[in-house]
Protein backbone atom coordinates (compact mmCIF):
# COMPACT_ATOMS: atom_id res chain seq x y z
CA UNK A 1 0.00 0.00 0.00
CA UNK A 2 1.06 3.62 -0.65
CA UNK A 3 0.52 5.23 2.95
CA UNK A 4 0.38 1.99 4.98
CA UNK A 5 3.40 -0.41 6.01
CA UNK A 6 4.39 -2.68 8.68
CA UNK A 7 6.97 -2.18 11.31
CA UNK A 8 7.36 -3.47 14.85
CA UNK A 9 5.26 -1.96 17.65
CA UNK A 10 8.60 -1.64 20.12
CA UNK A 11 11.88 -3.49 20.12
CA UNK A 12 12.14 -7.32 20.89
CA UNK A 13 15.26 -10.19 21.48
CA UNK A 14 15.77 -13.36 20.14
CA UNK A 15 18.40 -15.96 20.48
CA UNK A 16 19.64 -18.53 18.86
CA UNK A 17 22.88 -20.85 19.45
CA UNK A 18 24.97 -23.57 17.24
CA UNK A 19 27.96 -25.43 18.40
CA UNK A 20 28.80 -23.38 21.32
CA UNK A 21 27.82 -20.06 19.55
CA UNK A 22 25.83 -17.51 21.38
CA UNK A 23 23.64 -15.36 18.72
CA UNK A 24 21.34 -12.63 20.46
CA UNK A 25 19.64 -10.76 18.25
CA UNK A 26 18.09 -7.05 19.15
CA UNK A 27 15.08 -5.37 16.16
CA UNK A 28 14.30 -2.06 16.65
CA UNK A 29 11.52 0.14 14.85
CA UNK A 30 12.91 3.28 14.02
CA UNK A 31 11.15 7.18 12.93
CA UNK A 32 14.21 7.65 10.91
CA UNK A 33 17.16 6.58 9.32
CA UNK A 34 19.45 8.35 12.06
CA UNK A 35 17.71 5.89 14.48
CA UNK A 36 19.60 2.84 13.72
CA UNK A 37 23.01 4.04 14.90
CA UNK A 38 22.56 5.12 18.23
CA UNK A 39 20.45 1.50 18.55
CA UNK A 40 23.82 0.20 17.24
CA UNK A 41 26.14 1.93 19.45
CA UNK A 42 23.63 1.02 22.61
CA UNK A 43 23.68 -2.65 21.77
CA UNK A 44 27.68 -2.92 21.12
CA UNK A 45 28.40 -0.85 24.86
CA UNK A 46 25.84 -3.83 26.27
CA UNK A 47 27.97 -6.42 24.42
CA UNK A 48 31.85 -5.08 24.21
CA UNK A 49 33.41 -8.08 24.63
CA UNK A 50 31.36 -9.63 21.88
CA UNK A 51 32.98 -10.76 18.24
CA UNK A 52 30.70 -9.54 16.00
CA UNK A 53 27.55 -6.91 15.74
CA UNK A 54 26.11 -7.57 12.49
CA UNK A 55 23.44 -5.72 11.31
CA UNK A 56 20.52 -4.73 8.87
CA UNK A 57 18.25 -2.24 8.18
CA UNK A 58 15.45 -0.93 5.80
CA UNK A 59 13.68 2.33 5.57
CA UNK A 60 10.98 3.91 3.95
CA UNK A 61 8.82 2.27 0.98
CA UNK A 62 10.81 2.35 -2.36
CA UNK A 63 12.23 -0.78 -1.51
CA UNK A 64 15.98 1.43 -2.05
CA UNK A 65 16.79 2.89 1.56
CA UNK A 66 18.64 -0.29 3.35
CA UNK A 67 21.98 -1.42 4.29
CA UNK A 68 23.11 -5.13 5.61
CA UNK A 69 26.75 -5.13 7.31
CA UNK A 70 28.37 -8.33 8.10
CA UNK A 71 30.99 -6.66 10.34
CA UNK A 72 33.66 -8.98 10.17
CA UNK A 73 32.21 -12.51 9.31
CA UNK A 74 32.33 -13.54 5.27
CA UNK A 75 31.20 -11.80 3.11
CA UNK A 76 27.39 -12.63 2.73
CA UNK A 77 26.65 -14.45 5.81
CA UNK A 78 25.79 -12.32 8.50
CA UNK A 79 23.87 -9.22 7.08
CA UNK A 80 22.05 -10.13 3.99
CA UNK A 81 19.97 -13.29 6.06
CA UNK A 82 18.90 -10.01 8.48
CA UNK A 83 17.67 -8.57 5.93
CA UNK A 84 16.09 -11.38 4.43
CA UNK A 85 14.46 -11.68 7.62
CA UNK A 86 12.82 -8.08 7.78
CA UNK A 87 12.00 -8.91 3.97
CA UNK A 88 10.26 -11.88 4.67
CA UNK A 89 7.72 -10.56 7.39
CA UNK A 90 6.96 -7.41 4.60
CA UNK A 91 8.21 -4.68 7.21
CA UNK A 92 10.03 -1.39 7.32
CA UNK A 93 11.63 1.54 9.38
CA UNK A 94 13.45 -2.00 10.92
CA UNK A 95 16.71 -2.06 12.41
CA UNK A 96 17.97 -5.31 13.90
CA UNK A 97 21.64 -5.83 15.11
CA UNK A 98 22.80 -9.31 16.42
CA UNK A 99 25.91 -9.83 18.45
CA UNK A 100 27.38 -13.26 18.28
CA UNK A 101 29.68 -14.89 21.11
CA UNK A 102 32.11 -17.23 19.75
CA UNK A 103 32.20 -20.83 20.72
CA UNK A 104 35.33 -21.99 19.39
CA UNK A 105 33.91 -23.91 16.81
CA UNK A 106 33.75 -22.88 13.02
CA UNK A 107 29.83 -22.78 11.12
CA UNK A 108 30.87 -22.71 8.07
CA UNK A 109 29.22 -20.59 5.32
CA UNK A 110 25.85 -22.27 5.74
CA UNK A 111 25.97 -22.55 9.35
CA UNK A 112 26.55 -18.52 9.84
CA UNK A 113 23.66 -17.61 7.47
CA UNK A 114 21.35 -20.35 9.45
CA UNK A 115 22.29 -18.97 12.42
CA UNK A 116 22.17 -15.12 11.89
CA UNK A 117 18.84 -15.81 9.84
CA UNK A 118 17.18 -17.66 12.76
CA UNK A 119 18.12 -15.12 15.65
CA UNK A 120 16.62 -12.36 13.56
CA UNK A 121 13.59 -14.16 13.11
CA UNK A 122 13.05 -15.29 16.50
CA UNK A 123 13.54 -11.60 17.67
CA UNK A 124 10.75 -10.69 14.75
CA UNK A 125 7.97 -13.16 16.27
CA UNK A 126 8.99 -11.87 19.94
CA UNK A 127 7.80 -8.40 18.42
CA UNK A 128 4.03 -6.88 17.74
CA UNK A 129 3.68 -6.01 14.15
CA UNK A 130 1.99 -3.57 13.26
CA UNK A 131 0.70 -1.36 10.62
CA UNK A 132 1.42 2.16 10.59
CA UNK A 133 -0.25 5.30 8.19
CA UNK A 134 1.73 7.50 6.39
CA UNK A 135 -0.45 11.32 6.44
CA UNK A 136 0.05 14.18 5.39
CA UNK A 137 -0.42 17.11 7.68
CA UNK A 138 -1.80 20.32 7.33
CA UNK A 139 -2.49 23.77 8.91
CA UNK A 140 -5.91 24.77 9.55
CA UNK A 141 -5.23 28.66 10.37
CA UNK A 142 -8.87 30.23 11.74
CA UNK A 143 -11.28 32.65 12.98
CA UNK A 144 -12.60 32.03 16.09
CA UNK A 145 -15.93 32.67 14.85
CA UNK A 146 -15.96 29.33 13.09
CA UNK A 147 -14.10 27.74 16.06
CA UNK A 148 -16.83 25.04 17.21
CA UNK A 149 -18.04 24.04 13.84
CA UNK A 150 -13.86 23.45 12.85
CA UNK A 151 -13.68 21.68 15.65
CA UNK A 152 -16.66 19.37 15.25
CA UNK A 153 -16.39 18.54 12.33
CA UNK A 154 -12.41 17.66 12.55
CA UNK A 155 -13.82 15.33 15.36
CA UNK A 156 -16.68 13.55 13.25
CA UNK A 157 -14.47 12.89 10.17
CA UNK A 158 -11.84 11.11 12.64
CA UNK A 159 -9.12 13.57 11.79
CA UNK A 160 -6.10 13.34 13.90
CA UNK A 161 -4.89 16.86 15.56
CA UNK A 162 -1.57 16.73 16.30
CA UNK A 163 -0.70 20.12 17.85
CA UNK A 164 -3.17 22.84 18.17
CA UNK A 165 -2.50 27.16 19.09
CA UNK A 166 -5.61 29.17 20.50
CA UNK A 167 -3.82 32.22 20.97
CA UNK A 168 -4.68 35.53 18.91
CA UNK A 169 -4.07 33.31 15.48
CA UNK A 170 -5.45 30.15 16.32
CA UNK A 171 -4.26 27.34 14.64
CA UNK A 172 -4.59 23.38 14.68
CA UNK A 173 -2.32 21.12 12.62
CA UNK A 174 -3.84 17.88 11.22
CA UNK A 175 -2.78 15.14 9.95
CA UNK A 176 -4.78 13.03 6.86
CA UNK A 177 -4.44 9.51 5.75
CA UNK A 178 -1.90 10.32 2.82
CA UNK A 179 -4.81 8.63 -0.31
CA UNK A 180 -7.74 9.85 1.74
CA UNK A 181 -6.53 13.94 1.38
CA UNK A 182 -8.81 14.91 -1.31
CA UNK A 183 -11.92 13.22 -0.20
CA UNK A 184 -11.68 14.31 3.14
CA UNK A 185 -10.63 18.39 2.89
CA UNK A 186 -13.62 17.97 0.32
CA UNK A 187 -16.10 16.32 2.84
CA UNK A 188 -14.58 19.25 5.56
CA UNK A 189 -15.19 21.77 3.18
CA UNK A 190 -18.88 21.18 2.24
CA UNK A 191 -19.31 20.70 6.26
CA UNK A 192 -18.57 24.27 6.82
CA UNK A 193 -20.39 25.62 3.77
CA UNK A 194 -23.20 23.65 4.60
CA UNK A 195 -23.01 22.63 0.63
CA UNK A 196 -23.31 19.45 -1.21
CA UNK A 197 -19.95 17.52 -1.86
CA UNK A 198 -20.55 18.56 -5.53
CA UNK A 199 -21.21 21.88 -5.27
CA UNK A 200 -18.06 22.40 -2.34
CA UNK A 201 -15.87 21.05 -5.56
CA UNK A 202 -16.47 24.15 -7.22
CA UNK A 203 -15.80 26.52 -4.26
CA UNK A 204 -12.26 27.58 -3.78
CA UNK A 205 -12.39 29.71 -0.47
CA UNK A 206 -13.74 29.04 3.11
CA UNK A 207 -14.71 31.84 4.63
CA UNK A 208 -12.56 32.29 8.50
CA UNK A 209 -10.42 29.53 7.08
CA UNK A 210 -7.04 28.74 5.57
CA UNK A 211 -5.57 25.34 4.73
CA UNK A 212 -1.80 25.06 4.20
CA UNK A 213 -0.16 21.91 3.68
CA UNK A 214 3.18 21.48 6.23
CA UNK A 215 5.05 18.61 4.54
Amino acid sequence: MEDAYLTLEAPATGEYKDRGSRFIAYAFPLENELDWQAHLETVKKQHPKARHHCYAYRIGLDENNYRANDDGEPSGTAGRPILGQIDSFSLTNVFIVVVRYFGGTLLGTSGLINAYKSSAQAAIESAAIVEKIIGSTFRLAFDYGIMGELMNTVKKQGIEILDQDFGASPTIDISIRRSAVEKTLLEMKASLLKVSLEEAATITNIPGLTISPLH
